[in-house]
């Protein structure tokens, strides 16, 4: 029974995401307004089992190989108490447009984006 409603929630989560990357496609696309990039925000706390399958899963699954549309996804770690961190850590070696942070992090980010 878990499985089935874990399937189904991230089914609509990747839905929903991929929705919204659509309407700012759709959005930039038709409206001509100017863009320096998509950044993607996922907030975690103790997942250490399903953040890999979830990164690589939202790399694969939405960006389909077009990293350059991709400013930055933020990981923003809530004080996890397993290795939920470490995990989303080894794979930001992988991307470079992958960042681990702690939401604190993440937010001076998030005030500071027009900035950069």
């Amino acid at each position: 029974m878990e499985f089935i409603l874990n399937t189904i929630f991230w089914t609509l989560a990747l839905y929903g995401l991929f929705e919204v990357v659509k309407n700012i496609i759709y959005i930039t696309t038709y409206t001509k307004l100017k863009s320096d990039g998509i950044y993607v925000i996922v907030a975690v706390k103790n997942q250490e089992n399903k953040i890999e399958g979830f990164l690589r899963s939202l790399i694969f699954k939405i960006l389909y190989g077009k990293e350059e549309n991709i400013k930055n996804i933020i990981v923003a770690d809530l004080k996890s108490q397993d290795k939920t961190k470490e995990i989303a850590k080894k794979i930001s070696n992988e991307y470079e447009f992958l960042n681990v942070t702690t939401w604190k992090e993440c937010k001076d980010i998030i005030d500071n984006v027009n900035e950069t």
